[in-house]
């Protein structure tokens, strides 16, 4: 088989490179990576391609793992390509982490390890081994674990390497995607490569794929089963594209400044619904890990139906917070603590409540106010009934103050829930008080106390704005 010029056809298609590129080369030793290697070398003066050789021996093999570093740093060499290897002690960094899969946490240090030394050579891609039997066994252990359109989709020929944030210009490239294993091994003939003895081993998930699932489903199934799998993932991911760009357009569609709609989600259908939410903790987070169809649902139904405030803590230190119409994110905080303040106020003064984030100003004039107030974010209190200093504090757990124009007493919290007030603005919300009575609560009313009349000589005018206006 004509590797290199498969791979030139592969370039063109994905546009893998591109002249000039200096591309890091991840070579384990096997047949699969052994092949990239030689094939890129093949091409690298047609392409413009500089290349270097990245190794890391993991510790786990022993004798058998210091061969196959000594293995690529021959072949580096022979090649006359700069070679780098990394040697870590992964049992041990395991036990450090006291939890993980063996497997992630090999493949976690191998991407860590190449964006390292790619950000130190100045190299923009790194390349990788992976081939359409890897694309199969990865849709398929996807498929088993549970997953959507994105992971069903495998992996791609061209991706930004996710695993380091902070090497956002780093791309991943995988040559072989279009290419068997048996192509490999044909290509291989009459080169040398390394065998991985725990690549047999079934008790690995993938390995189990590769080594009896696979080929039963061939038998069984289709002989052609590998390019089917591969095919499919191909239309999972040209799909996902066109998803993800509607649900981007949906979210912004439906969110006000850092908050969403509820009713405008609620009226989606449902499997939109599963994809505004998750790439919206997505951007708060940076990614979903650990956040599963069963967190995503629990979140739905709590914005969809249940007591119109609540909250639902989100793995990552996020909570999920409904309040009446509106849906937020909000890091959560274990040393946070309830907001209590409380402010001298004196008449003719101005009063910035920071913890509100909100200004307070006063003025006294003679009778009449025309036009005032104009909002509830006004009023106007005659002055005779009012003590010289007054209170500006928040919301304290039994509060009750008496509405204009009745006769009885209210509780404020009542107040809180006719007027929908969510549990965010109750706990910061300003309350002009004059000893324990609740005079005015910018925003949603003031009390029967000091009202103006005909009798009234000097008026107290009060107004609230944000301290942004």
């Amino acid at each position: 088989m004509d590797l290199s010029r498969k791979l030139v056809d592969s370039n063109k298609t994905h546009s893998l490179f591109s002249t000039g590129d200096r591309v890091l080369v991840a070579v384990s030793g096997g047949p699969d990576s052994v092949a990239l290697l030689h094939g890129l070398y093949e091409i690298r003066e047609e392409l413009g391609l500089d290349l270097e050789v990245a190794h890391l021996q993991h510790g786990i093999r022993g004798d058998e793992a210091l061969k196959d570093a000594e293995f690529v740093s021959v072949l580096a060499d022979r090649l006359r390509l700069p070679f780098h290897l990394k040697e870590i002690d992964l049992p041990a960094i395991k036990a450090q982490a006291g939890k993980g899969n063996l497997e992630a946490l090999a493949r976690d240090e191998r991407y860590h390890f190449f964006a390292r030394i790619a950000r130190q050579r100045d190299l923009r891609k790194v390349a990788t081994g992976h081939t359409k039997n890897d694309q199969a066994e990865t849709v398929l252990m996807w498929f088993l674990r549970g997953a959507g359109n994105k992971g069903l989709g495998g992996m791609s020929a061209v991706s930004p390497m996710s695993s380091d944030h902070d090497a956002a210009k780093l791309v991943l490239v995988r040559p072989l995607l279009e290419f068997s294993r048996a192509e490999i091994l044909e290509y291989l003939d009459e080169i040398p490569y390394r065998l991985d003895p725990t690549n047999e081993d079934t008790g690995l998930l993938r390995n189990w794929i590769r080594r009896d699932l696979i080929p039963q489903l061939e038998k069984r199934m289709d002989p052609r089963l590998i390019t089917r799998l591969a095919q499919q993932a191909e239309i999972f991911r040209d799909e996902e594209i066109v998803l993800q760009q509607l649900t981007q357009a949906q979210l912004d569609s439906i969110r006000l400044g850092k908050v969403l709609k509820r009713n405008l989600l609620v009226a989606q259908p449902r499997a939109m619904q599963r994809r505004i939410v998750r790439r919206w903790i997505a951007e708060h987070r940076g990614d979903l890990r650990r956040i599963n169809f069963d967190h995503v649902e629990e979140f739905l139904d709590m914005i969809g139906a249940g007591p119109p405030q609540g909250r639902l803590s989100i793995p990552g230190g996020l909570e999920l917070i409904k309040e009446y119409e509106t849906l937020r994110l909000k890091q959560t905080s274990r040393n946070s603590k309830p907001i209590r303040y409380s402010y001298d106020f004196e008449i003719g003064t101005k009063l910035n409540v920071r913890e509100a984030g909100m200004t307070i100003s006063s003025e006294l004039s003679p009778p009449p106010v025309s036009g005032r107030p104009t909002s509830l974010f006004e009023a106007i209190f005659d002055m005779a009934d009012l003590l010289p200093t007054l209170t500006v504090r928040n919301f304290r757990h039994g509060d009750r103050f008496r509405p204009l124009g009745t006769d009885g007493q209210k509780k404020l919290k009542e107040l809180f829930i006719e007027k929908k007030v969510p549990s965010s603005v109750r706990a910061t919300l300003p309350l002009l008080a004059m000893g324990e009575e609740i005079l005015w609560i910018p925003g949603y009313g003031r009390s029967e106390v000091a009202k103006v009349g005909p009798e009234t000589k000097k008026i107290l005018y009060l107004k609230a704005v944000p301290q942004n206006c």
